[in-house]
């Protein structure tokens, strides 16, 4: 009985806290920028960018066109990459501070790619026995590791804490992590929500928490889920929008963005979006955005993702989100490997044209300064 009231308790203080809106996080300034996290790795396979008709360094060429974020992944000890690693993380992060930008740093708490099918627990931590000890763990690497950023100048201003967590985080790598164990879940989503305040504390600089969804659809059954087992110390929904897997036309998206900041009275913002300006390809990989990742209304040109960024930017804010950042834009192809094969699966995605070796493309419009919607 006293249990039981005692989480009824608990709860009625989460929902609460919900509906107020902290002053600082409405008065938020919007962010647009893009996911730079490839860029080392691409220049050194070769590429370079241009704009204006000359070469560039594509971190200029972003803050030239009114990004003022820079969004960059973070894995644990990956074994298969010289890239995204702490090192690799905060040569980018120097570069973006250099060109006058922001960082978002996404954790993936694990040694490759997290996303909805796929959130691996890092080989340093398979070793641990308990949620609590593994919670500990994930704390102190979250706190430490940002400290650390501090120490150099390039402390983030975004946390996220995971990316695309819609399942468990922290499983190994032959489990769907479906249905999710929320006990365990909110347990290390909350260990790592501590390391990031902790750190904030510590530094003497504002830190903002993310909690990052894969597709608007997947939002409203994750967040009540969420709230239900007290994971509520957050900032901002981080959402990714791609027509390919989303049933949900930009209108739609629109609204549950609006419906989520009355809903959560958190900041919403888009941290992954793409879409292709050609269904053309250089290399032999093939592109993994074609026909099905199309809009009506927005054909696979230039003009046309040009137009459905702008469309998407205008929707956003007209909806009371906070900011859009674009996935990969400069995951170009070059003549090294990735662990699908040789080149880009996203070069007809980025902004810059593969025919005009690597020319920013007009849908960089989208990184002006905040209109008012």
């Amino acid at each position: 009985m006293r249990h039981s009231l005692r989480h009824t308790v608990l709860m009625l203080v989460g929902l609460i806290a919900m509906s107020l809106v902290d002053a600082a996080t409405a008065a938020v300034e919007p962010v647009f920028g893009g996911d730079l996290s490839y860029v080392n790795e691409m220049e050194d396979c070769g590429a370079r960018y241009s704009a204006e008709g000359r070469a560039q360094d594509p971190y200029g060429i972003f803050s030239k066109a009114g990004a003022n974020i820079v969004r960059l992944r973070l894995w644990h000890t990956p074994t298969w990459t010289d890239y995204s690693h702490l090192a690799d993380v905060k040569r980018s992060a120097r570069r973006a501070r250099e060109h006058g930008m922001q960082v978002m740093l996404a954790f993936h708490y694990s040694d490759t790619w997290a996303d909805p099918q796929k959130q691996e627990i890092p080989a340093a931590w398979k070793g641990i026995a308990t949620t609590d000890a593994l919670a500990e763990a994930l704390y102190t690497y979250t706190r430490d590791t940002l400290l650390e950023l501090d120490h150099e100048g390039l402390m983030p201003t975004i946390v996220g804490v995971g990316n695309e967590i819609n399942t468990e985080i922290l499983r190994p790598a032959d489990t769907s992590g479906k249905p999710i164990n929320w006990p365990r879940n909110a347990a290390l989503i909350r260990a790592g929500i501590r390391g990031v305040r902790d750190a904030a504390a510590g530094s003497g600089k504002p830190l903002r928490v993310m909690l990052h969804i894969a597709q608007p659809e997947n939002l409203g059954t994750w967040m009540t889920d969420a709230l239900r087992h007290e994971v509520g110390d957050f900032d901002i929904i981080g959402l990714s929008f791609y027509e390919k897997w989303s049933e949900m036309s930009v209108a739609e998206f629109g609204e549950v963005i609006a419906d989520a900041r009355r809903r959560y009275a958190r900041d919403v913002m888009v941290v992954e979006t793409a879409y292709p300006w050609t269904t053309e390809h250089r290399d032999s990989m093939g592109n993994l955005l074609g026909d099905e990742a199309l809009a009506d209304g927005y054909p696979a040109t230039r003009d046309g993702q040009r137009r459905y960024l702008l469309d998407l930017r205008h929707t956003v804010l007209a909806n009371g989100g906070s900011g859009l950042v674009y996935w990969e834009p400069a995951w170009v192809s070059t003549r090294c490997k990735t662990p699908w094969g040789k080149g880009s699966s996203w070069e007809n995605a980025t902004l810059f044209d593969f025919r005009k070796p690597h020319r920013a493309l007009e849908g960089m419009e989208f990184l002006k300064p905040a209109e008012t919607p």
